[in-house]
């Protein structure tokens, strides 16, 4: 590489990590906007290149203009959104109702999730009454093996479980399950049962039940779960709540990912 190559990789570097910079420092105004000389500032740069970086910032759409300011723009969004697996969106918007069903029976804390590759990625999460220190946000992601609505998933989605044959499977706690023969044996059980549990496998203190949503052909297209401390839940006396309010959702389901009717049974 000549030494003039050299310098642009490291130009390119410096205006790559001063982007970034700028775009973590909006923090908690990203929508409301801030002005340049307090993200300069925040991101530790002089304000006219701050001004600068902005400006090419701005001209792709990744901030705009509010005032003397500026604020996160759309396209940012846009690219946030390709986190969620394809269909997301209409998955969360349909199986809201449910979720919200799921919280009003068990006023724990609950999720909605899918697969993405072989990570979970979380479309909506509603908060119980106790603080439960559960490390899932929403568009976060984990890996499958690892949680109950990612190991329901993974039962359900056969195909994509088969991928992690070749794969190691990330141990976080001493309950998680790393073996690949005994994971493919609690997938098992979890479609003869119809319900996955978390007893602290993807953190100590922590456990979690879930259930699928099914589509046609008996295929998982999302998870609902309850999740809590150790102390204060009883997963498998919450498991018929969250199974029913699943089936619920399943028989619900339209095909085309559409708003599912409330009451309706669908064939499959």
């Amino acid at each position: 590489m000549t030494t003039a190559a050299a310098s642009a990789v490291r130009d390119d570097r410096a205006a790559v990590d001063k982007a970034i910079s700028l775009l973590v420092a909006f923090g908690d105004r990203a929508s409301s906007g801030v002005g340049v000389s307090e993200l300069a500032r925040r991101a530790q740069l002089s304000k006219s290149t701050a001004h600068r970086v902005l400006g090419v910032l701005e001209r792709n759409g990744v901030v705009e203009r509010v005032g003397t300011g500026y604020r996160l723009g759309e396209r940012l969004h846009h690219l946030g959104r390709s986190v969620y697996a394809p269909g997301s969106e209409s998955v969360r918007d349909a199986l809201l109702p449910f979720l919200s069903d799921l919280f009003e029976a068990t006023r724990r804390t609950v999720h909605l999730a899918v697969l993405h590759g072989t990570d979970v990625v979380y479309l909506a999460k509603l908060y119980g009454h106790h603080a439960t220190p559960v490390p899932s946000r929403i568009g976060g992601r984990r890996p499958a093996h690892a949680t109950a609505v990612g190991k329901v998933l993974l039962a359900y989605q056969p195909d994509v479980a088969s991928r992690l044959a070749d794969m190691p499977l990330q141990r976080f706690t001493d309950r998680t399950i790393t073996d690949h023969g005994a994971l493919a044996a609690e997938l098992s059980r979890i479609r003869h049962e119809g319900v996955a549990y978390d007893d602290e496998e993807s953190r100590i203190g922590l456990n979690c039940v879930a259930a699928p949503v099914l589509g046609p052909g008996g295929r998982a297209v999302a998870a609902l779960s309850v999740s809590g401390t150790r102390a204060r839940i009883d997963t498998r006396r919450l498991s018929p709540d969250v199974r029913r309010i699943a089936a619920e959702a399943s028989r619900a389901w339209t095909p085309a990912c559409a708003r599912p009717r409330r009451g309706t049974t669908v064939t499959f």
